[in-house]
C-alpha cells in the first residue's frame, strides 16, 4: 500500500504573556491592577523578595508567628482576585516570604468571602532554619519547577517563600511549553526574561542613565514591564500599550547589568550565559531577546542568612559657612574624648563629612555641609545613652553655629545578611497543590561547577592620537548598580560599537579604582560582556555585612554607577 502522507506537525505553542507587578515589597500598590485591565496578560508575577525584606519579615515573624509573608499582596489580592478570575490571568508571586502556607491559608479565605472558585497553591522546603542555629532567617534559592508543577495541577494563583526572582518567569514558561529539566537553552532564555522583570519598571525606563534625553512626562509614571515569551526561550520585551515609561535596547540593558557579575548567571534549574544575550529593537517599545545559551545549574542551592548584628545610631552636625574642616575637626574630638571616657564605648565609630556646602551661598541650607557620626554595638544602651550625653551636652560649647539634623534618639537595632551554600539534593523542594496534595520536586539530575567564563578577546582599540576632551564618563556610557551581600555590582555599557572599543580598553579594574577612591583598598573584578557592550565590575565589601547593617552612606550602592557617570576623565572627541 502506498504510505499516507506524513501527520501534521503540531500547532506551534503560542507565546505566553507574562507581566510584573512588584519590583520589590512596597512597590506601586495599584500595579495589580493596571496590569490587569492594561491589555492582554496570561500570567501577572510579583517579586515581594530582597535580602533587607527578609529580615523585615523575620522581625514580623517574631511578633506573630501567623505573619512572616507580604501584606500588602494580600490585601492587593483582596481587590483584584476576581478581576484575575474573569480575565484568566494567573498569580505567582514570592509574597509567602517566610510563611508560604499562611499567605495560601489567607488567600483560599479571601477567595471564598468573594464567592471565587480561585484555586490557590503554594512552594515551600526553602526554610533551613534548623540547619543554622542562631539566624533570624535561613532560606534557600529554589527554581521554577515547584510552580510548574502547581500551575500544571490547576492552580490560579500561587505563592512562594524564597526561589529566585527569574523563577517566578521559568515556573510559568515550564509549565506552559512542556519544559523538561534539560531543556537548558530554553530556561536560560526564561532566566533572562525573568531578571529584566523582576525590577518592575526599572526595565521600563525607572532608574535609567539616559533618562533625560526623553520626555520628563513619559517617564513620571512608567509602566510595568511584561515579557513576550516563545517556546524556544526567546522573548520580547515590552509593556501595556498606553502606558508611561519606554523599552528600549538601553533599558533592557541596564537591567541585564543589574546586580549580575560575569558571564555566567548562576540559578538552581540552570546556569544562563549573559555572553550569548541578542538584544534589538523590535518596533517601538518593543525588544527582542534571543540567542541565549544555559548550562546545568551547580550541585549547590545558594542560601541567605539574615540575623540581627546589634544595634546602631547616627548624629548628622551640620556645618555652616566659613571653617568647615576646622569645625569638624573640633566636634570630633569632643565627641571623641566624650565617648572615650564613657562606661560603655560603641564598638564601631564612623565619621563621614560630606561637603554638600557651596561659596557665598544664597541660603544658609546651601552653605552648610553635613558631618555623619555613625555608631553600632551589640549593647542597645552603648549607642543610646552614650551618643545622646556625647552629642547633645555639646550645643552651647562647640563649634559656632551648632546644630544637628535631629537628635539622636535610642539605638536602632540592625541586620546582617550572609550567604551559604549546601547541597541541592538536601532541601526538600515541595509544591502543595489546590487540592492539598504535596509533591516533591527532584533536584537537577545534571550539575555543573561553576566558574568564571574564559575572558573573551577584547575589541580593536579606538585610533589613538585624536583630540580629546576632559569630561564625566556618563556622556559616553550608561552604568547602573546595585547590592549583593557585602558587595556591590556596577555594570557600565556604551551605545556604540566605536565607544564600546574605547571603554573595553580604557575603564580597567586600576581606571575604576582611581574613579572612585572608595574602592581602592578592596577587590575590584571586571567581567567583559561584548555582546551588550558591557562591563561588568563587582566591588567586594563595600557595603560591609550588608544593606540591612547600614554601614554606608548608599546602602544598596543605587547611586554607585551615577558617581561613577559623574567622574570626569579624557573622553576622545570622535566619541562625544
Amino acid at each position: 500500500m502506498p504510505a499516507g502522507p506524513p501527520p501534521a506537525a503540531p500547532p506551534p505553542v503560542a507565546p505566553l504573556r507574562i507581566g510584573n507587578a512588584s519590583g520589590f515589597y512596597g512597590d506601586r500598590f495599584d500595579a495589580v491592577r493596571e496590569m490587569l485591565t492594561g491589555g492582554p496578560l496570561d500570567v501577572l508575577t510579583g517579586d515581594y523578595l530582597a535580602e533587607l525584606t527578609m529580615l523585615i519579615l523575620g522581625r514580623d515573624r517574631l511578633k506573630d508567628p501567623d505573619l512572616g509573608y507580604a501584606k500588602t499582596f494580600l490585601k492587593q489580592m483582596e481587590e483584584c482576585l476576581g478581576e484575575a478570575h474573569d480575565r484568566g490571568v494567573r498569580i505567582v508571586a514570592n509574597a509567602g516570604g517566610l510563611n508560604p502556607a499562611g499567605l495560601a491559608r489567607a488567600l483560599r479565605t479571601a477567595a471564598a468571602r468573594f464567592g471565587l472558585p480561585t484555586r490557590v497553591a503554594h512552594v515551600e522546603g526553602d526554610d533551613l532554619g534548623a540547619r543554622f542555629p542562631g539566624a533570624l532567617t535561613a532560606h534557600a534559592y529554589l527554581g521554577g519547577f515547584g510552580i510548574a508543577e502547581a500551575l500544571r495541577a490547576g492552580a490560579d494563583v500561587v505563592v512562594t517563600g524564597r526561589v529566585t526572582d527569574a523563577a517566578l518567569v521559568t515556573g510559568p514558561a515550564a509549565a506552559h511549553f512542556g519544559w523538561a529539566p534539560d531543556a537548558y537553552d530554553a530556561l536560560a532564555g526564561a532566566v533572562v526574561a525573568g531578571h529584566v522583570l523582576e525590577c518592575g519598571t526599572q526595565a521600563t525606563g525607572g532608574n535609567y542613565a539616559f533618562f533625560a534625553e526623553h520626555d520628563p512626562a513619559l517617564l513620571r509614571r512608567p509602566g510595568f514591564p511584561l515579557a513576550e515569551v516563545h517556546a524556544d526561550g526567546s522573548c520580547v520585551i515590552t509593556k501595556h500599550d498606553g502606558t508611561g515609561g519606554l523599552v528600549d535596547v538601553g533599558t533592557v540593558t541596564a537591567q541585564l547589568l543589574y546586580e549580575t557579575s560575569g558571564a555566567r548567571y548562576a540559578g538552581p534549574d540552570v546556569t544562563a550565559r549573559l555572553d550569548s544575550v541578542r538584544l534589538r529593537q523590535d518596533g517601538p517599545d518593543r525588544v527582542r531577546v534571543d540567542g541565549v545559551r544555559g548550562e546545568p545549574p551547580p550541585p549547590d542551592l545558594k542560601v541567605g542568612l539574615s540575623r540581627l548584628g546589634g544595634y546602631r545610631n547616627e548624629v548628622v552636625f551640620v556645618l555652616t559657612g566659613l571653617d568647615v574642616d576646622a569645625k569638624a575637626e573640633l566636634v570630633r574630638a569632643q565627641v571623641e574624648d566624650a565617648l572615650g571616657t564613657a562606661a560603655a564605648r560603641p564598638a564601631e565609630v564612623r565619621w563621614e563629612l560630606a561637603r554638600t556646602d557651596h561659596r557665598d551661598a544664597a541660603t544658609e541650607e546651601a552653605a552648610s555641609a553635613l558631618l555623619r557620626l555613625v555608631v553600632r554595638d551589640p549593647d542597645a544602651a552603648a549607642v543610646g545613652r552614650a551618643l545622646t550625653g556625647a552629642a547633645v551636652e555639646l550645643a552651647l560649647g562647640s563649634y559656632p553655629g551648632f546644630h544637628v539634623t535631629a537628635p539622636p534618639g535610642a539605638g536602632t537595632p540592625y541586620g546582617v545578611f550572609e550567604a551559604a551554600y549546601v547541597p541541592a539534593g538536601t532541601v526538600r523542594h515541595v509544591a502543595v497543590l489546590p487540592d492539598g496534595r504535596r509533591v516533591d520536586i527532584p533536584a537537577a539530575a545534571r550539575t555543573r561547577d561553576l566558574v568564571d567564563a574564559e575572558p573573551p578577546p577584547l575589541p580593536e582599540p579606538l585610533a589613538a592620537g585624536g583630540p580629546a576632551r576632559r569630561v564625566p564618563l556618563g556622556y559616553v556610557a550608561g552604568a547602573r548598580s546595585g547590592d549583593k551581600g557585602g558587595d556591590a555590582n556596577v555594570g557600565v555599557w556604551a551605545r556604540t560599537d566605536e565607544a564600546w572599543r574605547w571603554l573595553a580598553h580604557r575603564l580597567t579594574v586600576e581606571e575604576f579604582q582611581e574613579l572612585l577612591p572608595e574602592s581602592r583598598t578592596l577587590k575590584v573584578t571586571r567581567h567583559l560582556l561584548p555582546g551588550l557592550r558591557a562591563l561588568n565590575f563587582t566591588v567586594h565589601g563595600i557595603l560591609g555585612e550588608g544593606v540591612a547593617s547600614q554601614s554606608r552612606f548608599d546602602p544598596q550602592a543605587k547611586g554607585l554607577a551615577e558617581w561613577l557617570r559623574s567622574r570626569y576623565l579624557d573622553i576622545p572627541e570622535v566619541l562625544l
